[in-house]
């Protein structure tokens, strides 16, 4: 063996040159966290800022009195309300109190339903008397000309938008499905029968809230 390979295998194994190789690795990992955390900390304000004016933004499109209309803090879910959401298959992510003219005017909750090519947020407006004001989707992945057609708010053969022919809809009229008292865009029924899902969620979840 030669010295060359010699010297080199002593340099690999000394005890020092593994400790300064450690403390190296180390001190790189915590200046790179630092830096992280100091991003983070610039950037946090403006999403923060941002994920609350698209939520206001989409509360707005889903009450009676867009103008006249102001929101709670995010309200805490409950027990009941995380079971209400499952019972009609859906989940309750956040919810707000919805106020008029300083009186309290119902909820506006953002639910969670499964659609066609993965899950369908959207954000509900149920007024005090439990009757739905307005749906609006927030996040989606459905079928670009297809699905995406529930998602826009397309009329369905009778005319009426997909998502509008939930306005005026409560319990009075019963479990809403598609078929019954729901009609589909042709072509996109799963993607129909997820927004009615999530419609039947909120109603729930409203119900519970009183």
């Amino acid at each position: 063996m030669s010295n060359e390979v010699q010297t080199k295998e002593k340099v690999n194994l000394d005890p020092k040159y593994i400790i300064k190789l450690t403390v190296t690795l180390f001190l790189t990992c915590v200046v790179v966290a630092g830096l992280l955390g100091l991003v983070n900390k610039v950037t946090e304000p403006n999403i923060t800022a941002a994920n609350k004016a698209k939520t206001e933004a989409a509360m707005q499109q889903v009450v009676a009195d867009p103008e006249g209309s102001s929101f709670s803090d995010a309200l805490e879910i409950t027990a009941d309300m995380n079971a209400a959401a499952a019972s009609a298959g859906a989940k309750v992510t956040e919810a707000y109190e919805v106020q008029a003219g300083g009186a309290p005017a119902g909820y506006a909750l953002k639910i969670v339903s499964s659609g066609s090519q993965g899950n369908i947020e959207m954000m509900v407006g149920v007024d005090a008397e439990g009757v739905v004001t307005g749906v609006s989707i927030v996040k989606n992945s459905e079928t670009a000309g297809i699905g995406s057609k529930v998602m826009a708010n397309e009329p369905t053969a009778a005319g009426v938008g997909v998502l509008s022919q939930f306005v005026g809809k409560s319990a009075a009229d019963g479990t809403l499905a598609v078929g019954t008292n729901v009609d589909a865009i042709s072509g996109a029924t799963v993607s129909s029968k997820g927004v009615t899902t999530g419609v039947n969620a909120a109603l729930a979840v409203a119900a519970v809230m009183g």
